[in-house]
């Protein structure tokens, strides 16, 4: 450990601060991993660690501490002219977060579900933001532990974690954190989710506590992503069916939109039809939109993107019940796994290059369904092998 500790003591060094954060990674992962591993063997020698480790980070806290001190102190006795600092130092000041950032993107994991990332803000206020929505596209358990990360991390420039007064509410049916904001020399918005929020205008509806209004809060939810996040695309058929298009582009933006809206609309005005099968075909409509916004990776399909995408899904299947005490024989399939199992029940799939597994599907843009006879074709996105 003697290397470590010198390491961690070495004033000014971003390899110091790289090492800081490792730590601080390997110690939570450790901590989360102990509370379902209480008889395996090795906990005790666990155990052990993580008090090593705490001794480490306290001493170099307190290392960074002292030094940051002895600069104050360096500055409070000497003269205004030698203090002060060209104007640059207001970018500086301003990305507190940068080597976090930078962190992050060289994370090799990270990197399998977001791609070759490029961060796009200048703000601290905006980097938070743009990290925290990088997060929100892997697995949730990775997730987790890089957003204590962050915190714990960003608590070293002087931020804290705020989640009382700082935050973005978006309309859904329930309450819950996406991820806080800071507060002290780093301030940014948090996400939250709010059952007391209006759902977007555009879709004109008022909440009526049943399956439209986890429909209205999902849609909402996509509708300010898109005006949130650079990084989103679209690849819904009936406005392009060749291929996946980014949303930067206003044209595909405004045709996208105007779908997503026109097919939860469609949901609405169908939803006592007399004809279940009617109500039912709009729903599959509003459901491959949805699942056509996407990321260039994908969103894994365990991250918090996929989760609340496959949250909308799941309500097809109380439509599909209706449908067959109606009388119709109805069946329908997510298609997901290996693409050469799938690709009979799909048609006019699009082939990526990126992300994902070789060979399987990276995301279900529509499923499959059957109507007594009448089949109706799922849509992939699909990993070149």
């Amino acid at each position: 450990m003697q290397h470590l500790s010198k390491l961690l003591k070495v004033d000014n060094s971003n390899l110091a601060w790289v090492l800081r954060l490792s730590l601080h990674g390997l110690r939570t992962q450790l901590q989360e991993a102990l509370k379902t591993a209480t008889t395996d063997p090795g906990s005790t020698a666990c155990q052990e660690l993580l008090r090593e480790l705490d001794i480490l980070l306290q001493e170099a806290f307190q290392q960074e501490t002292l030094s940051e001190e002895t600069v104050l102190s360096s500055q409070e006795n000497s003269c205004w002219e030698d203090v002060l600092e060209p104007v640059t130092s207001e970018l500086k000041d301003e990305l507190k977060l940068r080597q976090l950032s930078e962190v992050l993107l060289s994370d090799r994991e990270i990197s399998n579900y977001i791609g070759d990332y490029q961060i796009l803000s200048t703000h601290d206020s905006d980097l938070w933001n743009e990290m925290q929505r990088l997060l929100l596209r892997v697995p949730e358990k990775i997730a987790h532990i890089w957003q204590e990360q962050m915190l714990t991390q960003a608590s070293q420039v002087g931020a804290t974690e705020d989640k009382r007064s700082s935050h973005l509410s978006l309309p859904f049916i329930r309450n819950e954190y996406i991820y806080p904001g800071l507060k002290g020399k780093v301030k940014a918005t948090g996400l939250y989710l709010s059952d007391q929020v209006d759902f977007d205008p555009r879709l004109m509806v008022k909440r009526h506590d049943g399956e439209l209004d986890l429909l209205a809060g999902v849609v909402s939810i996509c509708l300010k992503f898109i005006e949130l996040d650079l990084s989103l695309h679209h690849a819904l058929k009936s406005v392009d069916r060749f291929g996946v298009r980014s949303l930067n582009d206003e044209r595909e933006k405004s045709k996208y939109i105007t779908a997503l809206i026109d097919r939860f609309r469609r949901v609405q005005t169908t939803a006592d039809n007399v004809d279940p099968v009617v109500a039912l075909r709009a729903r599959l409509d509003l459901d491959e939109a949805i699942h056509s916004l996407v990321y260039l990776p994908c969103a894994e399909r365990y991250s918090w993107w996929g989760k609340l995408q496959q949250e909308a899904r799941r309500t097809l299947d109380s439509m599909v019940e209706k449908t067959r005490h109606a009388g119709y024989h109805v069946q329908i399939r997510p298609l997901w796994g290996t693409y050469a199992d799938v690709f009979n029940w799909s048609k006019d799939d699009l082939q990526l290059d990126i992300g994902g597994v070789r060979g399987e599907v990276s995301a279900c843009l529509r499923v499959y369904a059957k109507i007594n006879d009448e089949v109706l074709p799922g849509r992939v996105l699909f990993r070149s092998s």
